[in-house]
């Protein structure tokens, strides 16, 4: 997309999943793209993401199918396990279930995985790392980013994709707090053959290899899920609580504390839990729903936008719809980058406040003795920003 004879020019702050998709769908549209990374090298923690159908068809209308597949797994089924005495609550079949009802399929990812399939499709010269923005401002036809370093960046448009903690959003919107859900988080990888096949009464409840599975009790939930090529098995430990004083989103934990935190929980799972290596936590944060995300030519996306609890699994989800969305719509009003902004923001807000609601009620019912079924997500999986 030009203007004036030459092509428009975007500025992303962050490199983290929404930031590359932006910066690759905007790159297939035309425009002059670079994005800037604190970080002093690009790179994803490890850990499991799950990509709805709604989320497969950006990768489908960008062309990244095929390299999608071939680092994602798609799972048997869903398996719901009662906490304490594993016994089934439901078994869900999942594999050709979301192609005949959506059109797409449920793929599990490893984060890393998927960061490098978006840094592979952008140029070399792309991504500017060590780049630490400390704010913006947009000045007539130009927006201004400036980084810790003294240096300043000039472009036709810039997207604020920097995480919940957004020194754009905190520029352009003022200095506020993230919400504590009363929820921390461990994260670990196993390989898959750690799973038991059969367990709970009489050994009744039962794996298949490739099955993606949890357990909900009465302070949390589990969720364990094979990524990749199926060898590793993603975990993901929810737990409630009140308190969080970690500021790290990525705190070393081990394995004796993950253990500890589920005392009564079934022993199938506790031999889950004594296989894990490193282990990680974090307490979950979201904010309340805003209606604007824009000033001038600078837009929030993502994180920074809106940040969610990851009770639906739509998180990154949400980043990477954004990522597609903001290019079709800057293209669709190339003469006039404001109006794409507005746009964008009109298209998404009611999306991505609903999303964040959802979340927290789904957390809420994950409380409750017995918990209700679990909230319906046709609606999202339904949904094609590509169309």
């Amino acid at each position: 997309m030009t203007v004036s004879g030459r092509k428009q020019k975007v500025a992303i702050i962050g490199a983290g999943m929404g930031g590359l998709c932006a910066a690759v769908s905007l790159g297939k549209r035309g425009f002059d793209v670079s994005v800037y990374e604190r970080a002093p090298e690009l790179g994803e923690y490890g850990a499991g993401l799950q990509l709805g159908p709604n989320c497969f068809r950006v990768f489908r209308a960008l062309g990244l199918e095929r390299e999608l597949r071939a680092v994602a797994f798609q799972p048997l089924a869903n398996v719901s396990i009662k906490w304490d005495d594993a016994s089934l609550r439901y078994r869900d079949p999942l594999k050709g279930v979301y192609e005949d009802l959506y059109g797409a399929p449920y793929l599990l990812a490893h984060r890393g995985d998927l960061h490098r399939l978006f840094r592979d499709n952008l140029p070399p010269d792309c991504v500017h790392t060590s780049k630490h923005c400390i704010g913006a401002h947009s000045q007539g036809d130009i927006a201004v980013a400036r980084f810790a370093d003294g240096s300043e960046v000039e472009a036709d448009i810039l997207i604020g994709a920097d995480g919940i903690r957004s020194a754009i959003r905190q520029q352009l919107f003022g200095a506020d707090q993230p919400r504590f859900t009363e929820q921390m988080a461990w994260r670990a990888i196993v390989p898959v053959d750690c799973a038991p096949r059969a367990f709970g009464p009489g050994k009744s409840t039962k794996l298949e290899r490739g099955d993606y599975f949890g357990w909900l009790g009465p302070n949390g939930h589990v969720i364990c899920y094979p990524i990749g090529d199926g060898e590793r098995l993603n975990i993901f430990a929810g737990h409630v609580t009140t308190d969080w004083v970690e500021e790290s989103w990525t705190a070393p934990s081990s394995k004796e504390e993950l253990i500890a935190a589920h005392e009564g929980w079934n022993e199938a799972l506790i031999e889950i839990f004594s296989n894990v290596g490193d282990v990680f936590k974090w307490g979950i944060f979201d904010r309340d729903p805003r209606p604007e995300w824009r000033s001038g030519r600078i837009v929030l996306l993502g994180d920074a936008a809106h940040p969610t609890m990851p009770t639906l699994a739509q998180g990154a989800n949400m980043a990477i719809e954004d990522g597609y969305v903001i290019a079709r719509r800057l293209a669709e009003n190339a003469g006039d980058p404001v109006a794409g902004l507005k746009a964008f923001v009109a298209e998404r807000q009611p999306r991505t406040a609903r999303i964040t609601l959802q979340s927290r009620q789904q957390f809420a019912n994950n409380r409750m003795v017995p918990p209700p079924p679990p909230i319906p997500r046709d609606w999202i999986f339904e949904h094609d920003v590509t169309a």
